[in-house]
């Protein structure tokens, strides 16, 4: 069957679908698994809803922080899972803001 320009008009598009994931991503993600109990739920949360993409105007209304609250909060998740990659043990006794400004970033 022959399909004309005219007979497409005015319906909708089929969505777009993301192919699977291959057997490589599935694994980096299960290594990520184990790294939320390290962090506490509210910045367990803001790093997931980041790291699959979610907007930060999403996230605040999600988590119900202001955006400057929630990025620290988010930069706090990322130090301590480099700090635990890294070998040294549990967060103790260090401020969120003294953690982000002792920990080196890239580009920095």
């Amino acid at each position: 069957m022959f399909v004309e320009f005219s007979d497409l008009v005015g319906q909708t598009p089929e969505p777009m679908r993301l192919p699977p994931p291959s057997a490589a991503a599935i694994s980096r993600m299960e290594a990520t698994l184990g790294w939320m109990p390290w962090l506490e739920p509210i910045d367990a949360k803001i790093a997931w809803l980041r790291a699959s993409g979610t907007r930060w105007k999403e996230i605040c209304w999600e988590v119900g922080l202001a955006r400057a609250a929630a990025h620290e909060h988010w930069l706090y998740a990322l130090c301590v899972i480099a700090w635990r990659l890294n070998g040294r043990g549990r967060v103790k006794r260090i401020g969120k803001r003294r953690l982000i400004a002792s920990t080196p970033r890239q580009g920095a």
